[in-house]
């Protein structure tokens, strides 16, 4: 699976620093957003990896 956050993150960044080297600060502001959204989704799909680990873990226990 590919990892949407990382990619909104490298989206992200390309667009602030477009914003930034043309002055548009609009730009420059909605990637930073982009970039927030990445981490956000990278964040939440480790969490979400940690705990269908943690439930395989549990399953291997009761065994």
């Amino acid at each position: 699976m590919a990892d949407d956050g990382a990619m909104d993150k490298m989206k992200g960044k390309a667009k602030e620093m477009t914003g930034k080297a043309t002055g548009d600060r609009r730009k420059e502001s909605e990637g930073k957003t982009d970039q927030t959204k990445g981490k956000a989704k990278s964040t939440m799909d480790d969490a979400g990896d940690r705990a269908k680990g943690m439930k395989d873990s549990l399953k291997h226990d009761d065994s």
